[in-house]
């Protein structure tokens, strides 16, 4: 079916685990006419959870799209991407890279359980990335639904931004309009009182409707007008519409695409995409070219998703910005010089790909055995456009980690390849490689998320690991002004090595990293040597001093010295700068930095002695505490090496109730015992080398 760019919607399903995101993604497709038959979670035949993993676990662990062409009778036909998302929050990278290519995100409420946290995290991360955000309230007609709660619920989290299209009626079996009806009754009450608060709402973002509607009312406003606006107090998040759906039985499901297709913004609509183009002083945005996405125009796209499929190879998927991609067409990925040939150009539907010709501006499209694409890549067909980026999403850093190793000689190889096609998958998914002491990392969100990269590694790959916990990412500073000297002389009969230097170190703000700075007057140390001088600091930098761990947040001022004219060789300086630093260090009171970590802890209210006890006991502040049906989160900061075993303890506690979700906050000093104890451990390997 032939499609403009208006006739396309993208929306991402996003939401806390168990609100049945996948089962109303089916039912989407379904009521759109893509399926014959919606598929069932439980049964495993769902278009988006095709990974055996997902289906044995019963949940989502990355992104699926499926598109729908979809007519509706007496009107134009649409286009609609739709992106189901994971839920539970070990796997938000593949969650949030999605928000990237999208204009709508819809956020899935249970009408059981209500908002949830994650419910205002998805929520908020939208707002941040300038989308239009809606509300799908799912499961209304379960027995313990309480649509009248949830609805109090959104007003309290979001204001009176949040207001419903449609409205719940005889007990969630069927739904009635409220935006272009206002008669009627329903669950929440009479239709006409929702209508009105809609429309008062919406005209506030237009002074000159505002003043059609005071004058004569609802009568006094066009259809185009209301709809005109309606888009932009959603795009200026003045309105979060919120619509009331069963997928299981279907309820509100036709209703629901009938909104998407009507009101939510079509890729010309929404905001600007928050393209960046470098220049000399840094980056500015980027307008699309004659201001909205042209299909004339230069290929701008943007790779949000890496698939490694067994059969078609690396699959990069992308959202096309500007210009139309085509098979056979040239494009360029990043700035490199060469180009690659389209050859195969698909649209996905879960794991099926089927062939197209082209991609149109605003559209989802995917292209298969490009070796150098890679997750953010920008695709273009001219250099013109080399520069162009897309504002780049920021992930949770992840925090939890383990040291691996091939589990039989032979496999390393084999394990970096797998570990290279994981990351390039997961964006909030490290591996971490440490020559100095050849240990490999690998580092994600929670111990689940990391579970599931070794299961992977196995079951895709054929690679067993063996796994312990990684070394605790300390790092050295120090806390006071000092300097330091050194003289490297040495005399071997023939010709020798001699330099001499003087600096002075001081402590930087936390996370300012380092400076070198050159103070050298009178070519006391030849500008040649300066190098080998910073050379030898920046091999204390790395290695650590007092600890064996690296040195961060200070100044090295290098300000005399002396040198020979015949034995002064960039060796002597890189031992004499070397050294010289070791000198200053030990005269600058050292310390030993360790990670904090912002820790969230979730459990039942009557366990909140036990974890806050807990916490306690692993030297953790806590910063605050909320309750809300039921449920407790304390939120406190903690050192990250105090944090083994806490997984398994929580579930002991919680009777498997309890979750935690952690963000790397700072370094902080190491309390004295536990520096000392760095300290000696260090010093007998410190000696043997």
């Amino acid at each position: 079916m032939p499609y403009a760019t208006h006739d396309i919607r993208n929306v991402a399903l996003a939401g806390h685990p168990g609100a049945g995101k996948t089962t109303l993604f089916e039912a989407l497709l379904h009521a759109g006419g893509a399926l014959t038959t919606a598929g069932s979670v439980e049964r495993g035949t769902t278009v988006s959870d095709f990974d055996p993993m997902e289906k044995a676990r019963g949940h989502s662990m990355d992104i699926a799209i499926a598109s729908i062409d979809h007519a509706p009778v007496g009107d134009r036909s649409y286009h609609l991407n739709f992106i189901d998302t994971p839920g539970y929050p070990e796997f938000r990278g593949p969650a949030l890279s999605a928000l990237a290519a999208v204009e709508t995100a819809a956020i899935v409420v249970d009408a059981d359980t209500g908002v949830e946290h994650g419910t205002l995290r998805l929520m908020e991360r939208a707002r941040e990335r300038g989308l239009c955000r809606a509300i799908i309230v799912n499961k209304i007609d379960h027995e313990h639904a309480d649509c009248v709660r949830v609805m109090e619920q959104l007003h309290e989290a979001f204001g009176n931004a949040a207001l419903p299209l449609n409205l719940p009626a005889d007990g969630g079996t069927r739904v009635v309009d409220c935006f272009g009806s206002a008669e009627g009754d329903s669950d929440l009450g009479p239709v006409a009182g929702w209508h009105q608060r809609i429309l008062d709402q919406v005209v506030e973002v237009d002074e000159g409707v505002m003043e059609h509607f005071l004058d004569g009312g609802e009568a006094g406003i066009s259809p185009q007008e209301l709809h005109d606006t309606f888009e932009k107090a959603l795009r200026e998040g003045h309105l979060v519409p919120v619509c009331f759906v069963s997928a299981r039985s279907g309820v509100g499901v036709p209703e629901l695409l009938q909104i998407a297709e009507r009101l939510f913004p079509d890729p010309t609509e929404g905001n600007p995409p928050p393209l960046l183009k470098r220049n000399g002083h840094g980056d500015e945005p980027l307008p699309l070219h004659n201001g909205q996405a042209d299909a004339q125009g230069h290929v701008i796209a943007d790779v949000f998703k890496i698939v490694n499929d067994p059969f078609v190879g690396k699959l990069g998927v992308f959202r096309v910005y500007q210009g139309t991609v085509r098979r056979d067409t040239q494009l360029f990925v990043d700035d490199g010089r060469k180009s690659f040939k389209v050859g195969h150009l698909f649209k996905l539907r879960g794991k099926e790909h089927a062939e197209i010709d082209e991609a149109i501006p605003g559209d989802i499209a995917a292209v298969a055995k490009i070796d150098d694409l890679h997750f953010d890549a920008m695709l273009h067909d001219s250099h013109d456009e080399d520069a162009v980026r897309l504002l780049p999403t920021q992930f949770p850093r992840p925090m939890f980690g383990l040291a691996v190793q091939a589990a039989s000689r032979g496999q390393e190889q084999k394990l970096s390849q797998a570990l290279q096609k994981l990351t390039e998958e997961d964006p909030a998914f490290l591996v971490d490689h440490n020559v100095e002491l050849n240990e490999t990392v690998i580092r994600g969100l929670s111990d689940l998320h990391l579970r599931v990269m070794l299961d992977r590694l196995k079951d895709r790959f054929s690679v067993d690991v063996a796994t312990r916990p990684p070394r605790i990412a300390y790092r050295e500073t120090v806390s006071a002004k000092s300097e330091g000297h050194h003289r490297h002389k040495k005399q071997t009969g023939g010709a020798g090595q001699f330099g001499e230097v003087s600096l002075r170190i001081e402590p930087l703000p936390r996370g300012s990293g380092f400076e070198f700075v050159d103070e050298v007057k009178g070519g006391t140390i030849p500008g040649q040597f300066l190098p080998a001088v910073e050379k030898g600091v920046r091999q204390v930098l790395q290695g650590g001093a007092v600890s064996g761990h690296p040195l961060q947040d200070v100044r090295v001022i290098v300000y005399d010295g002396k040198h020979h004219a015949v034995d002064s060789k960039e060796i002597a300086f890189v031992t004499a700068g070397r050294k010289a630093f070791l000198d200053a260090i030990g005269k600058a009171r050292p310390q030993v930095l360790e990670p904090i970590v912002d820790l969230e802890v979730g459990a039942p209210e009557a366990q909140l002695g036990d974890v806050t006890g807990s916490l306690a006991s692993r030297r953790a502040r806590i910063t605050g505490t909320d309750s809300a049906r039921g449920e407790i989160v304390v939120k406190a900061q903690v050192p990250m090496s105090e944090l083994d075993g806490f997984a398994a303890e929580l579930k002991s506690l919680t009777a498997g109730k309890g979750r935690y979700a952690l963000d790397f906050s700072h370094y902080e000093p190491v309390p004295p015992p536990v520096q000392q104890k760095l300290v000696e451990a260090y010093k007998p390997r410190h000696e043997e080398d």
